[in-house]
């Protein structure tokens, strides 16, 4: 997987880049960025429950029914609590499903590790993409202060961070930082390129 970090990070561009038809107030970016790591919650019984279990890291929570459910429940939940005033339940559901979707898209890119349960649970079987550019990261905070993680961290700033920071940057009513959150989109997509050629 990438870092959970990273996961959430994407949550982030993903509520900004959607700022045209949402507005990114608090409550919705934090939601977004909680529920772009929230498939890694399964690690947390990695100990208990075998990997390779339709209930294992990559599984259930990895699912594309699990990001429908999960998406259309906290966009349901924000409508009618009214945390998200004069934002429709479709755009909400919309975001939330992609982005908890783009969880187990991002970690069947990585080189490591066991495939995606996407159709969990009607199918239990693991599938990766075709380009796997990605490093697999450690399971726990020691492993990414090694120089396998450190490595890791690396990459990941290179093909999410760029993007994070791009978003960070981005105001359409400024045009230098326009200009800076452009470069920085550039640079990502220059790193994905490489990454690709090189590791995918």
């Amino acid at each position: 997987m990438p870092t959970v970090f990273s996961h959430a990070a994407m949550g982030f561009v993903a509520a900004k880049v959607a700022a045209e038809e949402i507005a990114p107030n608090t409550r919705i970016v934090a939601a977004a960025m909680a529920l772009a790591a929230l498939p890694d919650a399964d690690a947390l019984f990695i100990s208990v429950i075998p990997y390779n279990s339709p209930l294992g890291h990559r599984g259930l929570t990895h699912s594309l029914a699990f990001a429908a459910t999960v998406g259309l429940l906290v966009a349901g939940l924000l409508s009618k609590f009214g945390w998200a005033r004069s934002h429709s339940f479709r755009s909400l559901a919309t975001l939330f499903v992609v982005v908890i979707a783009l969880h187990g898209f991002f970690d069947a890119m990585t080189d490591g590790g066991l495939g995606i349960a996407f159709f969990a649970p009607f199918n239990n079987a693991r599938y990766f993409l075709p380009w796997r550019p990605i490093p697999v990261a450690p399971l726990s905070l020691e492993g990414l202060m090694t120089p396998r993680g450190l490595r890791v961290i690396g990459w990941e700033a290179g093909l999410f961070w760029t993007f994070t920071f791009g978003a960070l940057i981005w105001d359409k009513r400024t045009m230098w930082r326009n200009i800076l959150a452009g470069a920085c989109v550039l640079v990502g997509i220059a790193i994905w390129v490489i990454a690709l050629i090189e590791r995918g």
